[in-house]
């Protein structure tokens, strides 16, 4: 019952005693305060990066201007490690608002660090191969790029992973350490490649110098096309066809447009002139009728 009083009694003076918690509150209060100043602190980091990388028009310090796949990229990379920088500082500040010395933590952060080396070898690697990534500008932010088999459009590019949403929506993060082979489809233009496919009966030569007159026209009417569409001639022979291969260098990445509007281009103008386009048909016999027909021939 005496040690049942005794830790009562030093409970009772514990919660009573208005300096402690003057002293906790007060020290919560400065948390939240380092806190809310950190996030301001990110916010106008933000936008002053924001506004170092806008590329303005007459901007007389031409040399360091960027290229916007390559400022869009730079400019994430500065806010995340700003960000990482203000939270560090604020992570020490909250241990000496606690009463304990940081420096301790910042001597032995060498040995921690070769510790953790070992056993993340994976994250080093990560963090390595990001550098260069964007050091040598393999790709930007806004890149169309094909991946370890993954093709879309890069979303964000960290010193650690790499983000690329898929033309079907799809986020793919990917570790910048598994990044074996980059090709970048938005580097230099890409080529459409369209067969289109005659009949025997067509006039070969005719249909050959018809299309690469209606060349400089779409040439005109289709802005994604760089230089005039070439027929290459005949790419093949099929059973029931011939095809005339065209190809058209145009921007990047818009390759699979341009082949469309080709393609809905190439039937209007055969339908005006007339030329016509095989297709497969299948004709049904009933073989009772077809017995009959060949016994009244006979």
């Amino acid at each position: 019952m005496d040690h049942f009083n005794n830790y009562y009694l030093k409970f009772m003076e514990y919660i009573s005693n208005e300096d402690r918690w003057i002293s906790y509150g007060v020290t919560i209060l400065k948390i939240l305060l380092v806190l809310i100043l950190a996030k301001i602190i990110v916010k106008i980091s933000d936008a002053a990066v924001d506004r170092i990388f806008i590329k303005r028009e007459g901007d007389r310090f031409q040399k360091l201007r960027l290229d916007a796949r390559r400022s869009e990229t730079m400019r994430a990379l500065v806010k995340n490690i700003s960000k990482y920088v203000i939270y560090f500082i604020v992570f020490f500040n909250i241990f000496t608002f606690l009463g304990y010395d940081p420096k301790p933590i910042l001597a032995s952060a060498g040995v921690i660090g070769l510790a953790v080396g070992f056993g993340a070898q994976n994250l080093v690697r990560d963090v390595i191969t990001g550098f260069f990534i964007i050091f040598e500008d393999q790709f930007a932010v806004g890149d169309t790029v094909m991946i370890n088999n993954v093709t879309g459009t890069v979303q964000e590019i960290g010193l650690r992973i790499t983000k690329i949403k898929a033309w079907t929506g799809e986020i793919h993060i990917i570790p910048n350490g598994s990044i074996t082979q980059v090709t970048n489809l938005s580097v230099e233009n890409s080529v459409a490649i369209v067969d289109v496919s005659i009949s025997y009966n067509e006039d070969i030569d005719k249909v050959v110098k018809l299309l690469q007159e209606k060349g400089s026209q779409w040439k005109e009417s289709i802005e994604e096309i760089v230089e005039t569409p070439k027929v290459l001639g005949v790419e093949r022979f099929g059973q029931s066809d011939i095809v005339i291969r065209i190809t058209a260098e145009c921007k990047p990445t818009e390759n699979a447009k341009v082949t469309r509007q080709l393609r809905s281009e190439i039937v209007q103008l055969f339908e005006e002139k007339g030329i016509k386009i095989p297709y497969s048909t299948m004709v049904m016999m009933n073989p009772i009728e077809q017995a009959q027909k060949l016994k009244q021939q006979s």
